[in-house]
């Protein structure tokens, strides 16, 4: 996916809200980041950057292929369970347009290219 369209841009601040959220929750009252969640958000736009859909990608609770480790797949989902809510309340923009996206039926899965 390429860093410059506004999927992208949407995409990685939502992740970035939302992890910032469990981390202060959870971790961090105030501040930067625990080293686990930092990790995990660069694991997370890592995946998110190489997204097989590019501009056309599903959120990843609809999305056909599954490119996330099983462990941090788990854990992402744990975060996005806990900080989904909270979004509402402190980011109601990004937490709206992230369910409209969650709406829309993932496209067909992309095929690989034959080298």
């Amino acid at each position: 996916m390429k860093r410059n369209t506004t999927s992208f841009r949407l995409e990685e601040k939502t992740l970035r809200a939302m992890i910032a959220i469990y981390c202060r929750h959870q971790h961090r009252p105030a501040g930067a980041l625990c080293p686990d969640c930092a990790a995990l958000e660069q694991y997370a736009l890592q995946r998110l950057e190489r997204c097989p859909y590019g501009a056309q990608k599903p959120t990843c609770a609809v999305c056909t292929v599954h490119c996330y480790e099983p462990a941090l797949r788990a854990r992402t989902r744990r975060v996005m369970r806990f900080a989904g809510p909270l979004l509402l309340k402190r980011h109601p923009l990004l937490a709206l347009r992230h369910l409209a996206r969650r709406l829309r039926r993932p496209p067909v899965r992309p095929r690989r290219a034959v080298a």
